[in-house]
């Protein structure tokens, strides 16, 4: 008679629980048990750090966090849709919903949490709705597609995530925060406020330090509007309920666990609950320190200490880090260690700048030892300063928070971190377990870093060797370059195609990333004539590649409305041309600039206004400047000889020439070029990516410039050249540039990467050393041949511009949080003003 193997009983599969699994399956324990699994959900485990990504074109299959093939090849029971109902602890079985009996020997609770939805009149309302899980997301967007507007209680890490899914269906949102600011546990006031003012300027609207009283409803009894604990009514169609969470603890309550006074079943620091054949693991656990932890990385810990026990092993969780990184509605916020200063004597050293949206805080020991922070608006360091925590940082505090070029260089890096200093706080991994790899796929198979939040792939790529992975993104394995030639040679047309056939093996069937989808789109588009793909880059496919301002060819401004930058190529314009600038400016209400490229921006229009101001200037003549795209985006001139009596060669012919040549194609990064008619180099040339200075004998070409936030001066490639030459030698230095440089990679960076440097570039396409140059000029040819206006070819088909309306729910409706107010005698936008307070 064959003896049975010890059964485990896991109880919710949810993040935590099929952590427990894997952590049972890697040390060999599903050979000698039986393992069972009752979900309440209807899928097996998901992803919910990333829950919003659903908005943004992720399926529920995306967010499969369970390997095809796990739970067959480990001999795991996994039932869906029939939840734990029962526990008998005396006799040892679970009993399902459906009545189903499992008996145990080892139970283990991973039950999670549940939203804590106030006890306010109609919050039962039809239109009223959680954000926890898929089926939540699902109904939302389901009722969402009638409705205008929509209301989040909650401004925490939930709540803003909400938010954003609201924003993202084309709703006008607003934020309702009980507590005096947003996020109140993870940031401090300085952090709240900067979170506030860039929140607002994305056009939502925040309501702090008040609650919701009343959920109002209409005569069919759907959600209304609300009534805020100040007495203020807003008006919404649908509200979300994302005011915090609670242990699901009530299945150890009904069996007799012991439970904390405020909820949790108590554990202890083996995660054994009051009854030692069961454990409870992740949020529904109350912790032998007193708390309930809601993140993900205490609940992985948790997880591996429950499955080291039932193997008889040491391990003890007796409290965890709750740092964190997040990126909310696309603003970066993180916060770790003693992040609000709690520890006596502590001091704050603050860099803050409200403009940019930008406030970082640290919190040092009068000794110096760093003991915590806040990062709003750039969270760069995170990766390099939570591993400091608890240590003297090797370089200055204030070296840490000072943004590049306004304090002392300080070359620190992850070399500088002790290999004791935790990496990814997921899955608690060290420098040093990281650094025994090769790859990132490696660190990802073998210690399971960058697999959580993602937080640290960043320090993790700079911890590795340096030709480990050139890859462009952690879908692909090729270089931007790499790409370009796979894409040449085999004429693919579909982002879809080539991240399947060349992607790696765990990215293909996927979405792709926000790093390859727009890298690929540009390669795609500057190869469209020789592809035989459309141009047009809101056709098909194309347009789920684009980058933010590409999706309106416009460029996005900080209160949600858009600015349009028609093409005046080399500062030329005539008097009819700039007064219909200026009849369009003013019917539409837009604030004028002249900009430094010898052009006019006209800022302050709503999305479903652009087709309408760019049909007014197309007919008068005017054309797209690509000023959102990265492309060519001005020529400049002096007047040249045709006016200065110092000019020798006609540089306004020449740079309208070169502008009309080279607009609309699509690059690694922008172009910018200028054309001075002498050697007074009124036009700047020199600092430009491609520049051209007239001499008596011709003109000298430069290229490589840059006048950015890393100036650099061009190189002279070629000098005393015809009009022909000096064409054909820009023709194939930006088509070679296009070809080899890496994505967002300026000219300037490339020259100095590329090796050889400008000797090998001058051998390139100077003196065709490569053979490439007939290939170059046919690929500059067949753009040229293909140009097509991206304003005009919108404006003459009636689908394309369907996409430019505020609410695809109501296409008639203009965004009601786009205001401005008035400011020397033009408008401005109608943001918040925020005073944020220094250091204590």
């Amino acid at each position: 008679m064959t003896e049975s193997l010890p059964a485990i009983v896991l109880i919710g599969h949810g993040m935590v629980g099929q952590r427990y699994l894997e952590a049972l399956a890697e040390r060999g324990a599903t050979a000698t048990h039986t393992v069972t699994v009752l979900a309440e959900e209807p899928r097996p485990a998901y992803d919910r750090v990333h829950l919003t990504s659903y908005f943004s074109g992720s399926t529920p299959e995306d967010l499969s966090l369970v390997p095809d093939g796990f739970m067959e090849r480990h001999g795991i029971g996994l039932h869906l849709g029939d939840p734990a109902g029962s526990i008998d602890r005396d006799a040892r079985t679970v009993t399902t919903r459906s009545g189903r009996v499992f008996p145990y020997d080892v139970l283990v609770l991973a039950t999670g949490s549940y939203p804590f939805v106030p006890p306010v009149p109609g919050k039962d309302a039809p239109g009223c709705f959680v954000y926890r899980t898929i089926e939540d997301l699902l109904a939302i967007e389901e009722y969402a597609k009638t409705r205008t507007s929509g209301a989040v209680v909650g401004g925490g890490l939930l709540g803003l995530e909400a938010a954003g899914a609201l924003k993202g269906l084309g709703l006008a949102t607003r934020v309702v925060e009980f507590a005096p600011r947003l996020m109140p546990v993870q940031v401090d006031e300085g952090g709240g406020a900067a979170l506030l003012r860039t929140i607002e300027s994305m056009g939502l609207t925040v309501h702090t330090g008040v609650g919701t009283q009343e959920v109002l409803t209409g005569e069919d009894g759907s959600v209304s509007g609300m009534r805020l604990s100040d007495g203020t009514d807003v008006a919404t169609d649908l509200v979300v309920f994302s005011a915090g969470v609670r242990p699901r603890d009530q299945l150890a309550r009904d069996c007799g666990l012991e439970v904390g006074e405020r909820g949790g079943i108590a554990v202890d620091p083996r995660c054994r609950t009051s009854d030692p054949h069961v454990y409870a693991i992740g949020e529904c656990a109350l912790a032998s320190d007193g708390r309930v932890y809601g993140l993900v990385a205490p609940g992985y810990e948790m997880a591996e200490t429950a499955a080291e026990d039932l193997l008889g092993r040491e391990r003890r969780f007796t409290g965890a880090d709750l740092s964190a990184k997040l990126k909310l509605l696309g603003v970066d916020v993180a916060s770790f260690g003693d992040a609000h200063g709690t520890a006596p004597g502590s001091l704050d050293v603050v860099w803050s700048d409200s403009r940019s949206g930008v406030y970082k805080k640290l919190v040092i020991s009068p000794d110096g030892v760093l003991l915590g922070g806040v990062l709003v608006g750039d969270a760069d360091a995170y990766g390099l300063l939570r591993p400091l925590t608890g240590s003297v940082p090797p370089v200055a505090p204030e070296q840490l928070v000072l943004p590049a070029g306004l304090g002392p260089a300080t070359a620190m890096g992850p070399s500088a971190l002790p290999d004791s200093a935790v990496i990814c706080s997921c899955h608690n991994v060290t420098k040093k377990a990281i650094t025994a790899c090769a790859t990132l796929p490696e660190v990802k198979k073998c210690t399971k870093a960058g697999t959580g939040c993602g937080g640290c792939l960043k320090v993790i790529g700079r911890l590795l060797p340096a030709a480990a992975d050139k890859g462009l993104c952690g879908c692909f394995p090729y270089t931007r370059a790499e790409l370009y030639e796979i894409v040449r040679t085999r004429r693919l047309t579909s982002y879809r195609e080539i991240l399947d056939a060349h992607g790696r093996e765990e990215a293909r069937g996927g979405e792709g990333c926000e790093v390859c989808k727009p890298a690929v789109g540009s390669v795609i588009a500057s190869l469209a004539p020789v592809l035989g793909a459309s141009g047009y880059v809101l056709d098909g496919e194309q347009a789920a590649l684009q980058d933010t301002n590409d999706h309106f060819l416009a460029n996005l401004q900080r209160n949600g409305s858009y600015s349009v930058v028609p093409r005046i190529p080399g500062g030329e314009i005539t008097p009819d041309k700039l007064i219909v600038i200026g009849e369009v400016a003013r019917d539409f209400g837009l604030y004028t600039k002249i900009t430094g490229g010898q052009r006019i921006d006209l800022f302050g229009a709503r999305v479903d206004q652009l087709p309408l101001i760019w049909a007014r200037l197309v007919d008068a003549g005017f054309e797209s400047g690509h000023a959102y795209g990265k492309a060519l985006r001005t020529v400049k001139s002096c007047v040249g000889q045709t006016w200065c009596r110092y000019g020798v060669q006609d540089s306004v012919r020449m740079a309208i020439d070169l502008e009309l040549r080279y607009r609309g194609l699509r690059a690694p990064h922008k172009l910018k070029s200028a054309v001075s008619g002498c050697t007074r180099e009124c036009a700047e040339a020199q600092s430009k990516d491609f520049g051209v200075i007239a001499t008596a004998s011709g003109w000298n070409l430069y290229v490589g410039g840059n006048g950015g936030a890393v100036p650099r001066h061009a190189d002279l490639l070629a000098q005393d050249l015809s009009d022909a030459e000096l064409v054909r030698l820009i023709d194939r230095f930006l088509m070679f540039y296009i070809r080899t440089a890496d994505r967002l990679e300026r000219t300037s960076t490339w020259l100095e990467r590329l090796e050889g440097g400008l000797e090998h570039l001058r051998d390139v396409i100077v003196h065709d050393s490569l053979g490439l140059c007939a290939e170059l000029e046919a690929l500059m040819a067949g753009h040229v041949a293909h140009y097509r206006d991206e304003w005009a070819e919108t404006l003459r088909d009636p689908e394309r511009i369907r996409r430019f309306v505020s609410f695809v729910n109501a296409p008639g409706a203009p965004d009601p949080t786009v205001r401005f107010v008035p400011e020397r005698d033009q408008v401005k936008p109608d943001l918040a003003v925020l005073t944020i307070g220094g250091a204590r």
